[in-house]
């Protein structure tokens, strides 16, 4: 019994390890998962893991959208800003694609998705909530605060599904 225990000890260890490490990435950059956005690490900045894109080498979001057109234009179509400009501050590319999608599914200002999950404060005159981009959120706290109404979960799902999609169909695999 009380080995029983033991081993049930350690396999809660192992899978709550497994699951820690594979949200982390290998220190390139966040997972692309729903939680996006959870903390700001500085080394991460502007890196992505190669879940959310391929291998990229350690390039960064404006060196894979310089070398990327045809996702640098979706980025564009979606924002109406340029990509390496939307792009800028998101921890990794995946997080600006699915934040470009939320913005477009669910009318929210991308200048406002931005600023709430880079933590940096909007444009003057952005017309952004008060409050916004005082801290870096997550897509699904972000969801929340800028579309109550919005289901945040499935609203962040979605547009995670789409990013996905929109960087395997780009071809960011360099």
């Amino acid at each position: 019994m009380k080995y029983a225990k033991i081993w049930q000890l350690i396999l809660a260890v192992v899978v709550f390890s497994l699951t820690a490490s594979a949200q982390h990435g290998s220190g390139a950059g966040g997972s692309m998962g729903p939680g996006v956005g959870h903390g700001a690490n500085g080394a991460d900045h502007g890196k992505m893991n190669s879940r959310s894109a391929g291998t990229t080498h350690g390039m960064t979001v404006n060196q894979i959208l310089s070398k990327n057109t045809a996702l640098a234009a979706k980025i564009q179509t979606l924002t109406g800003t340029p990509a390496q400009k939307a792009c800028s501050g998101f921890k990794n590319l995946g997080q600006c694609v699915a934040a470009a999608h939320v913005s477009k599914n669910l009318g929210i200002s991308f200048a406002c998705m931005q600023s709430d999950m880079t933590g940096q404060s909007p444009a003057k005159g952005s017309g952004c909530p008060a409050g916004t981009g005082t801290k870096s959120l997550s897509l699904g706290k972000t969801i929340q605060t800028l579309s109550p109404k919005a289901d945040s979960k499935l609203e962040s799902k979605k547009a995670t599904k789409q990013a996905e999609v929109d960087i395997k169909d780009s071809g960011t695999n360099s």
